[in-house]
């Protein structure tokens, strides 16, 4: 399928989406979150591909917010409900995906970006990346659950502070945060996204989308019942044919081959 705002390549058994719209710095409109569910859907959907990385066009921008210009000309709260229920729609696809996803951030993810980016499973960032939601710099609070994600990541106190002041902070801070998980060069994002990508594709994609289940869903419930999930999935796991090659190649001293069942 042909878009107008993405780019969406398939390199072996790695989905590579990119927002494309370098002169607005990747701000996010309708018709981008649009395409992005569509390309989410038709890769998350393609056996072929085990691993799906993000990123944004150019050098300045991964995403630097939503498009201000549709912000503004919002009428009524409805309106603005169903702008960011589009954006909803997108993130939750995301998080759900059983592929895992890396989010490759080659710049600025502010805002919707930061939303975005938050949504996936590991964050590469530039080390001239910078993150936040300014949002209320504009009047406005974050829409695209960064009220909800912000502080599972960083914590109650720091997401008040980042929402609060509308700052946004570097690379190596949101690395100490725990808002990303590694910092590279600016030109090693894609080549670190592309190894780990490649890394993650070779484990059994049936396991590797129970272990995700079990830490997404686990981590919003209580110690207790998420053991208990976590052991129901166990089960799962230890009756599928990729554990018995797992552990028959571990025994034999050669890499396994993993076919998703």
């Amino acid at each position: 399928m042909a878009f107008q705002n993405i780019l969406v390549q398939r390199e072996d058994s790695t989905g590579i989406i990119q927002i494309n719209r370098p002169d607005k710095l990747n701000a996010l409109n309708k018709a981008t979150v649009g395409e992005l569910i569509q390309a989410v859907d038709e890769l998350g959907s393609d056996v072929s591909i085990r691993a799906i990385i993000f990123t944004g066009a150019g050098e300045k921008s991964f995403i630097a917010g939503a498009d201000i210009e549709e912000l503004s000309a919002l009428k009524s709260p409805v309106e603005a409900m169903e702008w960011v229920g589009a954006l909803h729609s997108l993130l939750n696809r995301i998080d759900k995906l059983e592929k895992p996803t890396i989010m490759a951030i080659n710049g600025f993810a502010l805002g919707g970006g930061c939303e975005l980016a938050m949504s996936g499973d590991i964050r590469i960032a530039a080390e001239t990346a910078r993150f936040g939601q300014p949002e209320i710099n504009l009047g406005l609070i974050p829409g695209g659950q960064g009220t909800q994600r912000l502080p599972r990541l960083v914590g109650r106190g720091m997401a008040k502070l980042l929402i609060f002041g509308g700052d946004a902070i570097p690379a190596a801070e949101a690395l100490r945060l725990g808002l990303v998980e590694q910092v590279v060069p600016a030109a090693e994002v894609m080549p670190a996204a592309r190894a780990l990508a490649q890394k993650l594709a070779s484990k059994s994609p049936v396991i590797m989308a129970l272990a995700k289940k079990a830490i997404n869903e686990g981590m919003e419930t209580d110690l207790q019942r998420g053991c208990e999930l976590e052991a129901v999935l166990f089960g799962v796991a230890a009756s599928t044919e990729d554990r018995t090659e797992g552990t028959r190649a571990f025994l034999e001293k050669r890499k396994p081959i993993f076919k998703g069942r």
